[in-house]
């Protein structure tokens, strides 16, 4: 017989040299914001493994083995990844809405995909995409999930749903090109229809459209659009799918008929009234308030091409949709972040947070709405927004203390989604 000669090694040898071992990578930084106490905690050390947070520790440095990565943000502050719940990444503010009729569902899935990357360098790692001509945007979720661009994570409605010659349809062509806008549907089993063809086609979340808009043609911005019993269809057809539902609502009626209906959020939430706050803290609903848009649109709607039958809807809307933010804050509704993002140019999401806390929200709320709040909005509380062990590594760093000054969030350091570092 052969001589055989036995070699012994250690575990913690063995799981060097095996191709298992995974490197770890550490984070070092100033201080991290404890977003659930609103803490602010002093020279935190994080633990990354397969992008998943595995420790939190403080005032510790790294035990680095060969093949480790330490990232030393020495002058840095933490936060989880930002989340904005309201967002269309395949429209352009500055293309004029004339011009945007003509553009193909593939030209818009690449638009798409340049903001996706925009929003991300943004320190947004996450967003819902509340309606897209197509599948446009579920194309470029898959595609960033797949590895083949960098975006967000993203939830995608597909097309919105809305009434015939309603917001969400599209007025704007004349009638003998019979044209019909893929996510309108009339009557309580056409809406759920329409969202089983949402579904069917990848969308994992869904919106309609319970009332007029700014932004459409012919259509009074507080006028109620669904009716009750298509509302409830939608809701409960989406529910039984266990997908999220955000309803597009300024006007009151509307408001309180999707709030009854059971949807997630509400969007916009322009003209509200005590009942309908009462009705959203009853049915636990999330109010998604875009309220720095507003800005952009008056003063650079009119040299982008907007209609002025859209900047007077704009006028009307705007004063009364930010004193309904300050009161649905101050009653302690549900507040999610969401901006209308395309409205305003992409990668300019954070510029709301300050508008936020001058109506009324502290830096702490305003920070929550776009991490813990949203991540609850979606049901991945248990996943995303938040710095903890068993989350994923959606981190961005910023200057200074944004509790203090909200506007750091304006200028993002350090980006890491899902424990790739991106910037």
């Amino acid at each position: 017989m052969k001589n055989i000669k036995v070699i012994t090694l250690s575990l913690s040898a063995f799981l060097l040299c095996s191709p298992m071992a995974q490197a770890t990578t550490y984070i070092t930084a100033k201080a991290m914001v404890d977003v659930q106490t609103g803490q602010l905690k002093n020279q935190p050390l994080l633990s990354i493994d397969d992008g998943v947070i595995t420790h939190v520790e403080y005032a510790k440095q790294p035990n680095l083995k060969p093949g480790d990565n330490h990232i030393k943000l020495d002058e840095l502050t933490l936060l989880p990844g930002l989340m904005d719940m309201h967002v269309h990444l395949t429209s352009d503010p500055t293309v004029p809405r004339s011009e945007r009729i003509g553009q193909s569902i593939p030209r818009k899935a690449i638009k798409a995909a340049y903001f996706a990357k925009k929003t991300l360098h943004a320190g947004f790692t996450s967003v819902r995409n509340v309606g897209a001509d197509g599948y446009s945007v579920i194309a470029v979720r898959d595609g960033i999930n797949a590895g083949d661009i960098i975006g967000p994570r993203i939830w995608a409605a597909g097309p919105s749903l809305g009434v015939t010659g309603g917001h969400c349809d599209n007025n704007r062509l004349p009638p003998e090109l019979k044209y019909t806008a893929t996510g309108v549907a009339d009557g309580p089993w056409a809406v759920r229809a329409k969202v089983r063809e949402n579904i069917k086609y990848g969308a994992n979340a869904i919106k309609f459209c319970a009332t007029g808009g700014v932004f459409s043609k012919g259509t009074k911005v507080g006028i109620q659009q669904y009716s009750q019993d298509e509302m409830n269809a939608i809701v409960d057809e989406a529910h039984m799918r266990g997908l999220t539902v955000a309803a597009h609502a300024h006007g009151t009626s509307g408001i309180k008929a999707a709030i009854v209906a059971g949807v997630d959020s509400v969007e916009h939430v322009s003209y509200v009234d005590d009942e309908a706050i009462a009705l959203a803290k009853k049915h636990g609903t999330w109010f998604s308030m875009d309220i720095y848009n507003t800005e952009y649109t008056l003063t650079y709607g009119e040299q982008n091409g907007v209609a002025e039958e859209n900047l007077a809807k704009e006028r009307l809307v705007s004063k009364r949709q930010r004193d309904s933010f300050s009161r649905a804050v101050k009653a302690g509704v549900n507040m999610v972040f969401g901006t209308d993002a395309a409205i305003y140019p992409h990668g300019d999401n954070a510029k709301q947070f300050s508008r936020m806390v001058k109506l009324g929200m502290t830096e702490l709320q305003a920070i929550q709405s776009a991490t813990i709040n949203s991540a609850k909005l979606l049901k991945v509380e248990q996943s995303l927004g938040q710095i903890k062990p068993n989350f994923a590594a959606d981190i961005i760093a910023v200057k200074g203390n944004p509790l203090d000054d909200i506007t750091y969030l304006e200028h993002i350091e350090f980006i890491m989604k899902g424990g790739e570092h991106i910037k």
